[in-house]
């Protein structure tokens, strides 16, 4: 007998945070996760200067543990690991609110599609195909023109093409669950469509939204430091990780340390963000129950 078998009183979700829990490489991503997230947001408080501070004693330092610039400085005398940490604020930023606001979005728009169904659901996944027409980077640059540019405007262009295929995920699982027992019951007992949609619809894609949302961070973090790469995302003198790459594969024949910092920093998150999603998805996984 299992240990689910044997604790039949745990709610389903209980069964599947544990089954997350006894994947060891889940929580090993978990852990370094929080140690990179905790290192971003609180390391650059240890040091007396900020990321933007020119020490005009340390040009181009190199990696020195016994100066003030333990991982040396870049051609304006500004300390290297404090911009990358600075700069893995702002990814980071990024990343999980652009990613949160942008499932909310597509799980209320593709939860009201499923459940309405008919000739308003044909109109609106008809403006998500148009939308998904478009090229994603043409798309981008178009908001941050019409947006006036700036980090604002980076992010809602970024959510604003990011919350498609959420859109389309739990639309197609709101299609199912409008059919349920409990649906018609609850419609048969007068609850209102938006009653049904907040309290029955989203509640049941939970799992999904799940699963998919944590495949949706990485995305948000990549296409933010692949916009900054591209010099349409954060500018200078503000740092990220996309646009300290940047800088640093101009300089990688010359001093390689500047490339190799932000991004190992981006790739181990990547890494371990894909492996928190495999990590869920296998918990969530039906024919895991």
């Amino acid at each position: 007998m299992t240990a689910e078998a044997a604790t039949p009183h745990r709610s389903p979700l209980a069964q599947q945070m544990g089954r997350f829990r006894r994947n060891r490489l889940a929580m090993a991503s978990v852990v370094v996760l929080v140690l990179i997230v905790l290192a971003c947001f609180l390391g650059p408080m240890a040091f007396p200067f900020t990321g933007e501070d020119a020490d005009f004693d340390y040009i181009s330092a190199p990696i020195d543990f016994s100066s003030p610039h333990l991982f040396g400085t870049d051609d304006f005398g500004r300390d290297l690991l404090v911009r990358v940490l600075e700069g893995g604020q702002v990814s980071l930023t990024i990343g999980f609110v652009g990613a949160l606001v942008a499932g909310v979005i597509g799980v209320i728009y593709g939860a009201v599609a499923g459940y309405v169904g008919g000739r308003i659901d044909g109109l609106m996944m008809r403006m998500v195909e148009v939308l998904y027409g478009f090229p994603y980077v043409f798309l981008v640059i178009l908001l941050n023109i019409l947006f006036g540019g700036g980090n604002f405007a980076l992010f809602l262009a970024i959510i604003f093409t990011l919350w498609l295929t959420p859109a389309v995920i739990v639309r197609a699982q709101a299609q199912t669950l409008a059919r349920r027992e409990f649906v018609e019951a609850a419609r048969a007992g007068g609850m209102t469509g938006t009653k049904i949609v907040v309290q029955h619809i989203v509640p049941n894609t939970a799992s999904l939204v799940i699963v998919y949302g944590s495949l949706l961070v990485p995305e948000v973090i990549l296409s933010e430091s692949f916009l900054s790469f591209l010099g349409i995302g954060i500018k200078e003198p503000q740092a990220s990780w996309g646009n300290l790459i940047q800088a640093g594969t101009a300089q990688l024949e010359t001093d390689p340390r500047l490339l190799l910092l932000p991004g190992t920093l981006l790739a181990v998150v990547l890494f371990s963000l894909n492996f928190i999603a495999d990590g869920l998805r296998d918990a969530f996984d039906p024919n895991e129950r």
